[in-house]
């Protein structure tokens, strides 16, 4: 039997780790002039509207088509030359007592919950026809081209992204509800696929993430963990939704 003061020290640990990975803010000195934060809204607002359009074009391919693939690098060299463009960035640390240290196992971890949270919701969504058939014409690309070079586009744009949208587009926000602008951002860009489901996963995922890259100061937390979920989806899902 587990004694009540285990379950206790246990219950506090995971809040504190709960804590430090998403409310609670490191120092940080991330100050820009005017004149670097004008700028870099403009390179952040001309790569929203050329991004979005590149990632309507990209999922509106036929299934298996060659064309995908150019595109969906397209997008992802939009994001990272978005997101470089528009000024310094930074990885972000977390604190270990006095020690700071890159966070790496604690958004492995909020990775594989969200991808985990994502999969029971799928065995909801797969009984549910509309749903199911969105999701269905997402899985198709996997299905009806090549897996490895999906896997490729799968990894580097969840890097891409992650440098544009909690990297320059954080960034240009600025301090008023940093979180809640950047995920309806990353939201809204994602709607432009026209699929409502990966919507629904950009807006649930994006506020987790924004949430790191304001608790850790940096892009390397919510790189990790965005990774670590939309690579498991891509080996996970596409068994669940079989016929």
């Amino acid at each position: 039997m587990i004694r009540p003061v285990a379950v206790g020290t246990w219950r506090a640990r995971l809040e504190q780790a709960v804590s430090l990975a998403l409310v609670d803010k490191v120092p940080r000195d991330h100050e820009q002039t005017d004149a670097q934060f004008r700028r870099r809204r403009i390179v952040v607002a001309v790569t929203l509207v050329v991004g979005a359009t590149l990632l309507g074009l990209s999922l509106s391919v036929r299934p298996g088509g060659f064309a995908f693939y150019p595109l969906t690098f397209a997008v992802a060299l939009t994001w990272v030359l978005g997101g470089l463009a528009s000024g310094p960035l930074h990885l972000g640390y977390t604190l270990n007592g006095d020690r700071r240290q890159r966070p790496v196992l604690g958004p492995l971890v909020i990775g594989l919950v969200a991808a985990a949270v994502f999969i029971v919701g799928a065995l909801i969504v797969r009984e549910i026809a509309p749903l199911r058939d969105y999701t269905e014409s997402v899985l198709a690309h996997a299905r009806r081209g090549s897996l490895a070079a999906v896997a490729v586009i799968t990894f580097v744009n969840g890097v891409a992204e992650e440098i544009f949208f909690r990297g320059g587009l954080y960034a240009a926000v600025g301090r008023v509800q940093p979180v809640a602008i950047t995920t309806a951002f990353y939201a809204v860009v994602t709607l432009a696929t026209g699929n409502p489901m990966l919507g629904f996963a950009a807006l649930t995922l994006g506020v987790v993430l924004a949430l790191q890259r304001r608790a850790s100061g940096g892009i390397l937390a919510p790189m990790i963990t965005h990774l670590t979920w939309s690579m498991t989806m891509l080996f996970a899902l596409p068994p669940l939704f079989a016929r």
